[in-house]
């Protein structure tokens, strides 16, 4: 068979939606392993009996993996529209991670322990933590 000198088309993912993905997906997997850790270790912490909210493995990664995604989604339209993405992106990200914050402050005051709120501010920051050194590599924002 003769070659046409067209090259074959790969299946599957660009190598740049491919580099995104791979990336995001170490993010959620280290977010994941070190809320886990925080969530074991808050869990020591918390007397028998006392509620824990959002320290279930099954709580915590949806939602790291959420984050994650509209984190980028944010980085992405930030990157797209603003004149200065990395002025930004460098007062946006500690202003979403604090207001992250809130809900937990909501279950301190709702008679969860310490200790729980401050494991899921701990948990929102590691998400954050995370993210950020992935979506600079994989949706860089250049200088300002």
């Amino acid at each position: 068979m003769a070659d046409t000198g067209v090259p074959a088309r790969s299946a599957g993912l660009s190598p740049s939606a491919r580099k995104i993905v791979v990336g995001l997906l170490g993010a959620a997997a280290v977010s994941i392993a070190v809320n886990s850790l925080i969530a074991l270790l808050a869990g020591e912490f918390i007397p028998a009996g006392a509620p824990r909210t959002g320290l279930a493995l099954a709580e915590h990664a949806p939602a790291a993996v959420i984050g994650i995604l509209l984190g980028t989604l944010g980085w992405y339209l930030v990157r797209r529209s603003a004149r200065r993405p990395r002025r930004v992106l460098r007062v946006l990200v500690p202003a979403v991670v604090v207001l992250s914050w809130i809900p937990d402050l909501g279950i301190l005051a709702a008679g969860a322990t310490a200790v729980n709120s401050l494991a899921l501010m701990a948990m929102h920051t590691v998400v954050a933590a995370a993210a950020v050194p992935v979506l600079t590599r994989v949706l860089p924002i250049g200088t300002d």
